[in-house]
């Protein structure tokens, strides 16, 4: 029997992430599931709910300006849901 597991799918523009880098002031490099690398930065409300570190899972919203060098990181996933995600084959990494 397969447990069932909610999952926050990208929509729009969003798109997968792995987090690189912390960069400082709540900026990070981000390694994006369309093969680009973008700056992304956490905002304020976002921060407070979860630390983000080197090799999270992470949900981007790229800038409508800079769209392949920027974004922001809109959600983390957790360990159930990465194992999920890559059961399904959204991501590889």
């Amino acid at each position: 029997m397969e447990e069932v597991i909610r999952v926050r799918l990208p929509e729009g523009n969003e798109v997968f992430g792995l987090v690189e880098e912390m960069l400082g002031a709540g900026r990070f490099r981000v390694t994006c599931s369309d093969g680009n690398e973008r700056i992304c930065r956490v905002s304020g409300k976002f921060k407070k709910k979860a630390w983000i570190r080197p090799g999270d899972v992470v949900l981007i919203m790229p800038w409508e300006v800079q769209s392949d060098e920027r974004g922001d990181i809109i959600f983390k996933y957790k360990r159930a849901q990465i194992d999920w995600l890559r059961n399904k084959g959204y991501i590889e990494w």
